[in-house]
């Protein structure tokens, strides 16, 4: 009962925004018609139910003029029914769009909001596969969510609608047993109720471990997709190193599990259907059996039976709700603690947002100064120091260090997506920075909107990109603007290096961090490149993290992270003029 309330607390806190959102005035509108239309189908099974009495009598007492009018009524509501059905279905589709592109809106605002996204995998990405959660749960959670709650609102209107029909058809019809009569008020509602109890409480013994299956199996699933993604974005590096033996190896490992764990379901839910077909067979004959005995004495004629049969039916239907609707229920619950631990995961992010160890401050300042700041790994490791040390405004300035001493991860903090540590970073007030990483990205799409990425496409020239294009060494693109490609797949690294330095120049911004970003460049080219950002950027401070034999014609600060125990230190190192003509 405690995981049942909180199953449905959950549900409630992942449901409820929509119908307080801005586009609750039609949601609630379209709700509000499939709940009506579903309370009008309910009414006509009462109208069914009545005119199987009517209509059987007619038959065993041979009347043609009541029947000609029966069959004529029965086309009359089937034709209601029939409109009914069809726009209820419309209707709770409209909805169902309309609510996913809500919850789908507001997913994925929250998980690329200020970082989220990379936060949520530094805490160790507990919520797995965000795509499928935002692109597959959400469709999965709305569908099931209108189709279990509208059940189960058919459910308990058709109960209360037949069980008072039904308490009065056990008068007309008693039991009958062995020739006597045995009076027992409502005895075919009791028996609907134990019959659907006893069967409730089985089904769940058997299925109960459905849920935590599904839920495993849609891991599985988006595991393997995602596996086979990252083999077609890495195809290059995979046929070069021959690498095709490992990787089928591994993909088969991956879907091996979605293999097993589909045995697993394929078992339980075996067992699951062999008890509800048997139920559900059973439930046919189950109200002849009771109330046969009466008709054969005379008590009551056939259309009696056929709507005592009728009635026993919707009343046991209704009781046995969850019973046809329970492997529904374990998948809508799997789907359910999925998006639950996607909500978590970035309240987690958020958190760490709000509260970073690192404090990144806007100052007065021209200079992007550290004051006492330590940057550690996720788990708590110590990484680097920084104290008294700023990086003054249209300064040139190459740090250096070993690998693994934390250089990329300094540039994260300055950027903000690195919370973990202490200390505080004083960024310019208003200053726009930019990074180049080694391996820049660019979206799928036209080249013209991939090179001026983040802004628009229209920020920009197709002119002013082709002139940079040149100037960076790419002057073959400057005709495909206009042409679709995935450019991190068609493109060189070191074409893609271009691009970044491309970029750059056209976005012009105050602070330019190049963590390696030409490190794919022979070394002319690189120092090419740099007297190339030099020339156009003159009011642009400029930090990288490169080497020292290419760069001095560049550089005129360098800093050093130098090992100090467990720590890494930012020191200044050496000042020196840039060369006449650099």
């Amino acid at each position: 009962m405690t995981n049942i309330r909180s199953t449905l607390a959950t549900v409630w806190r992942i449901a409820a925004p929509y119908f307080k959102s801005e586009d609750k005035r039609m949601g609630w509108t379209l709700l509000t018609a499939v709940v009506v239309i579903e309370l009008a189908v309910v009414g006509l099974s009462v109208l069914f139910n009545r005119w199987n009495n009517v209509f059987y009598t007619a038959l065993q007492e041979r009347n043609f003029d009541v029947f000609v009018y029966q069959l004529s009524y029965f086309c009359v509501l089937a034709a209601i029914f029939i409109a009914l059905k069809v726009y209820q279905l419309y209707l709770n589709q409209w909805l169902q769009i309309r609510w996913r592109r809500w919850m789908t809106e507001r997913y994925l605002g929250d998980w690329l909001h200020d970082a989220n996204h990379y936060k949520m995998q530094l805490l160790g990405d507990a919520a797995d596969n965000p795509d499928q959660r935002i692109a597959e749960d959400t469709q999965l959670f709305v569908e099931r969510t209108l189709l279990l709650g509208v059940g189960l609102l058919n459910a308990v209107v058709t109960l209360a609608s037949f069980v008072v029909i039904l308490w009065g058809l056990s008068d007309e019809a008693p039991l009958h047993v062995f020739g006597r009569d045995i009076p027992i008020p409502g005895y075919l509602v009791w028996g609907a109720l134990i019959y659907a109890i006893v069967g409730t409480a089985l089904t769940h013994w058997i299925g109960s471990p459905l849920a935590d299956l599904n839920f495993r199996q849609q891991r599985f699933e988006a595991d393997f997709r995602f596996n086979l993604v990252r083999a077609r974005e890495n195809a290059e590096q995979i046929a070069l190193l021959r690498g095709e033996p490992a990787e089928r190896g591994k993909l088969a490992s991956r879907f091996g599990l979605v293999a097993d764990n589909f045995m697993r379901i394929m078992t339980r839910t075996k067992k699951l259907t062999a008890f509800t077909a048997s139920y559900s067979q059973a439930s046919i004959i189950f109200p002849y059996i009771l109330v046969a005995p009466a008709y054969f004495a005379g008590k009551v004629q056939l259309g009696g039976l056929m709507q005592t049969a009728s009635a026993f039916s919707s009343v046991q239907d209704s009781l046995s709700f969850f019973i046809t609707a329970y492997r529904t229920l374990a998948e809508w619950q799997s789907v359910v603690a999925r998006l639950d631990g996607f909500e978590t995961a970035i309240k987690s992010a958020d958190a760490l947002r709000a509260n970073p160890g690192v404090a990144r401050i806007r100052s007065s300042s021209d200079a992007i100064a550290f004051d006492n700041l330590k940057l550690t790994l996720p788990a708590g490791q110590p990484l680097i120091a920084a104290d008294d040390f700023q990086i003054n405004t249209k300064e040139r300035t190459l740090i250096a260090g070993p690998s693994g001493s934390g250089k990329s991860t300094l540039f994260r903090a300055i950027s903000g997506i690195w919370p973990f540590g202490s200390g505080s970073i004083a960024i310019p007030a208003d200053a726009t920075l930019m990074m180049l990483p080694q391996r820049p990205y660019f979206p799928v799409g036209e080249l013209q909107a991939a090179i001026v990425y983040p802004s628009e496409t229209s920020a920009f020239t197709a002119a002013q990109v082709g002139e940079v294009l040149k100037e960076v060494g790419l002057p073959a693109l400057a005709d495909r603007l206009g042409e679709h490609g995935h450019w991190n797949r068609t493109l060189s690294l070191g074409e893609q290096q271009r691009l970044g330095v491309a970029r750059a120049l056209l976005h012009a911004p105050q602070y330019l961090f190049l963590d390696e970003a030409t490190a794919s460049l022979d070394e002319p080219s690189e120092a090419t490149l740099y007297r190339l950002l030099d020339r156009k950027l003159p009011g642009t401070t400029i930090v990288s993290i490169g080497h020292r034999s290419t760069l001095d014609a560049f550089h005129q600060r360098n800093a050093v992270l130098s090992r100090a125990g467990d720590i890494f230190e930012l020191q200044d190192k050496v000042q020196s003029p840039a060369p006449a003509g650099g």
